[in-house]
């Protein structure tokens, strides 16, 4: 099943397509200091395996701004820049060659710096990211509005891309973070019907997982399935690693990109089990995952979904009493007990594998690469 998504206008971010009906692309930002080459490449990479498509670092003081010559041409992904205060620094990072800017329009108050900075990036063809923030928002509209709400948002953000574009920069990405998720929602509807430029979604200080996570899915999910959105990153206090899994997990939940990994069906248990469906998911999650195999996996625990459930996965069992049916590509291969399913799935997932149905590719190229 697919979705109508919000037609919008296309901007190229170091080679990658964004917006225009391109593939949602995931985001992070790397925790290290920039000025630290070899640990920012290190997470950099680690965040390209994990399913970033595109990394954003910190360029907050002159040593960040020395090093990112050295990461932009090491990195196997568009480097963003993340700005703030400093228009300067902005200037310093479009020199180094990043492939976009994020400027942050509650901190950088003179218009004439935005400009200078919006003329260095349109000469080069570089995106900036206008990244309204409800907590760095201007004192003026708090005031004005009455607190952060989703028309102070989008407010502050459209008087950017204005001052951008005064500049000759239309090569613009938006984005109006709240962390309230209610509030998200709403900013990004009404900016939805304000703007053509593509939207970079998120949930602001989400907040350790699991309800991090939850916050993220929902605000980004919601707007997703509206048709609303081209980046999205989400904002965990966690390793960024886990921003960028999560980010490309709900994608390919969504059916906006191609599953990669291990995708596990399986039934929540219930009085009907007759197997330990809890115990024996886990395992063949924990196996497979090491396996990286790229297969869609059903373990279900008795005869009422279970058969039409591992029927239409890669490979299923579908239990009764103590033992239960495998199933491979729609197929009932044999009858395996309890003691055996883990290990009977794990054999055909290699099987599958050698013949060319299963191989993981956790680096594949990003969209437009």
């Amino acid at each position: 099943m697919t979705f109508p998504r919000r037609n919008t206008r296309r901007i190229s971010l170091g080679g990658i397509p964004v917006g225009g009906g391109a593939p949602v692309t995931v985001q992070s930002m790397t925790t290290t200091r920039t000025s630290d080459v070899e640990a920012t490449l290190a997470q950099v990479y680690a965040l390209r395996a994990g399913g970033a498509d595109i990394v954003r670092v910190t360029c907050n003081d002159a040593a960040a701004a020395r090093a990112l010559g050295e990461v932009v041409a090491r990195s196997p992904v568009p480097i963003v820049a993340d700005i703030h205060f400093q228009h300067r620094l902005a200037l310093a990072a479009l020199e180094a060659g990043v492939a976009g800017l994020r400027l942050n329009p509650g901190n950088i108050r003179d218009p004439q710096h935005v400009r200078a900075v919006a003329r260095a990036a349109a000469e080069r063809r570089v995106p900036i990211r206008v990244g309204v923030n409800a907590g760095s928002l201007e004192p003026d509209l708090l005031s004005r509005h009455g607190g952060p709400v989703p028309e102070a948002l989008v407010e502050s953000a459209l008087h950017e891309v204005r001052l951008l574009e005064e500049a000759g920069c239309d090569q613009i990405k938006v984005a109006v973070k709240h962390s309230d998720v209610p509030s998200m929602v709403a900013a990004y509807r009404l900016l939805a019907e304000r703007t053509d430029y593509p939207l970079h979604l998120g949930v602001t200080e989400a907040g350790p997982p699991p309800s991090g996570l939850i916050k993220s899915v929902a605000g980004v999910a919601a707007l997703l399935l509206e048709g609303i959105g081209d980046t999205i990153r989400f904002s965990l206090t966690a390793d960024p690693v886990e921003e960028a899994e999560a980010g490309r997990r709900l994608l390919e939940v969504l059916g906006l990109r191609e599953r990669r990994g291990l995708d596990l069906i399986a039934c929540p248990s219930c009085g009907r089990a007759e197997v330990d469906v809890i115990a024996v998911a886990r395992e063949v999650e924990r196996r497979l995952k090491a396996e990286g195999l790229s297969l869609q996996v059903a373990v279900m625990g008795c005869v009422v979904n279970g058969p039409g459930e591992a029927r239409q996965a890669d490979l299923g069992i579908a239990a009764g009493k103590g033992k239960g049916h495998l199933f491979v590509k729609g197929r009932v291969v044999r009858v395996v007990a309890e003691a055996d399913m883990v290990a009977a799935l794990v054999e055909e997932g290699r099987r599958l594998a050698a013949a060319g149905a299963g191989a993981a590719d956790p680096a594949a190229a990003p969209p437009g690469a």
